[in-house]
């Protein structure tokens, strides 16, 4: 047998026959950091040699993150000789042979003599390629364009989608503030004949009732007092792309009869303009107001309503797809991860299940704040519910009345068990636990 340690040849001893017949990577450091052993298991998930790791620096050979930065920046070993303690288990991207990318979950520890002396550190790794390619291909049939969901109300959207953007009529996206109702726009115009020209946004909500028609429709050079020079307006710039109207319910009604007109019409004349203007631009609009309230009241136009409105598209809030969450939570985790070049957190089934729990008066976007907050607070550990912010945990005590946490996980994973028909391998993918986790949760909570 090929000694895969730096030592005479003949030398094998039991210890290295046990680590190459165990399933996960093995390795060991000096307190140097260069590699002293690499089990037949570290070979075969990362297809690099014993022979071609040996005496090399550990970052080197096991690169963690984009560039290393796990290794150059937040080495586990490291911490885990200079503090004596072993790491938490973390699942990180490595490097295997020829750069090829690697999710493996580790954990590393000190290693001392009989004299409690610091000769080096141990890490094991376990390939989770696998369990990453299983959860892909569960959850990829739930992402649209970017937009996630698995909830009867999200498959129906994106079952629409693609003729609603080859239409060339216009759309009024409604819902709630938060429910992602600019991603839909963005979709409708990537998916349209529209993809090549520009995706114009504009908030009519937080702009001043004064600037307003001029900055939908332009201005030229003198036409009021401040304007010293030409000035496209949003119609213009987005000429044959997509102009969306984020909260047109917020729109004067001055303003309401100039775009009606411009729709009716196709055409706009800039602020002090002689001649008008083709507008080449498809219209899509969006707003958590109820417009049919709204009309009712006086406050909007009904004809400029009926023009909006060819196609609908209507949103719901979070708390009516809650079969979502665990998927947005993942998509967060994965992209706050990237941004900041960290390996990728997970969250505790305790957590989950006051994520699940919670009301979400402030739907995507207050999850997605809930996820950031929470990163912030375990700093790199395990996402518990004491990371999450104040006003989901005292959600969950109040409408718990008393009901421990234990009583609400179990409550999530029944919830996910039967949304999943039974299957344990699902169930355990959308809460983002292990298979083995859910088993012994299962055991605990008398569920098998």
């Amino acid at each position: 047998m090929t000694s895969k340690t730096r030592k005479e040849p003949g030398k094998a001893d039991l210890t290295e026959l046990i680590l190459d017949s165990i399933t996960e990577g093995v390795f060991t450091v000096d307190p140097e950091m260069n590699l002293l052993s690499f089990n037949r298991a570290a070979e075969k998930i990362t297809g690099i040699s014993a022979e071609q790791a040996l005496g090399k620096k550990c970052h080197k050979v096991m690169q963690k993150g984009a560039g290393a930065p796990l290794c150059l920046e937040a080495c586990p070993m490291l911490r885990s000789m200079e503090t004596g303690e072993p790491s938490r288990e973390m699942e990180v991207e490595m490097k295997g042979a020829g750069n090829k990318p690697i999710w493996v979950r580790i954990r590393t520890a000190a290693l001392r003599d009989s004299d409690g002396k610091l000769v080096g550190g141990v890490e094991t790794f376990r390939d989770m390629s696998e369990v990453k390619h299983l959860i892909k291909r569960l959850t990829g049939e739930y992402t649209f364009c970017d937009i996630k969901g698995k909830s009867p109300a999200m498959k129906r959207i994106f079952a629409v989608l693609p003729q609603v953007a080859a239409n060339h009529s216009n759309v009024l996206i409604t819902g709630p503030s938060g429910t992602g109702k600019e991603l839909v726009a963005r979709a409708i115009h990537d998916l349209s004949p529209y993809h090549e020209g520009p995706f114009v946004a504009v908030n009519c909500g937080s702009i001043p009732e004064a600037l307003l028609e001029s900055e939908l429709f332009g201005h030229k050079k003198g036409s009021f007092t401040g304007a010293d020079r030409d000035r496209k307006g949003r119609f213009e710039a987005a000429g044959g792309g997509t102009l969306f109207l984020d909260e047109v319910g917020e729109l004067p009604l001055s303003v309401q009869v100039k775009l009606l007109r411009v729709l009716d019409s196709g055409e706009f004349t800039p602020l002090g303009a002689n001649l008008p203007l083709t507008a080449s631009a498809r219209v899509v609009a969006a707003t958590n107001r109820n417009l049919e309230e709204e009309m009712a009241q006086g406050n909007f136009r009904p004809d400029l309503y009926y023009r909006l409105n060819v196609l609908n598209l209507e949103l719901p809030p979070l708390n009516e797809r809650k079969e979502d969450i665990p998927i947005l939570v993942d998509y967060f985790l994965e992209s706050l991860a990237a941004e900041r070049g960290q390996p990728v957190s997970r969250v505790s089934s305790e957590a989950l299940a006051l994520l699940l729990d919670h009301p979400w008066p402030g739907n995507v976007r207050q999850l997605q704040n809930a996820i950031e907050h929470a990163l912030v607070l375990a700093a790199g550990r395990e996402i518990e519910p004491a990371h999450l912010p104040n006003s989901i945990q005292k959600q969950a005590q109040a409408e718990s009345g008393g009901v421990s946490l234990a009583d609400q996980e179990r409550k999530a994973i029944e919830a996910a068990l039967s949304r999943n028909r039974g299957s344990r391998g699902r169930t355990a993918a959308e809460l983002g636990i292990s298979t083995t986790t859910l088993w012994r949760r299962l055991k605990h909570y008398g569920l098998v």
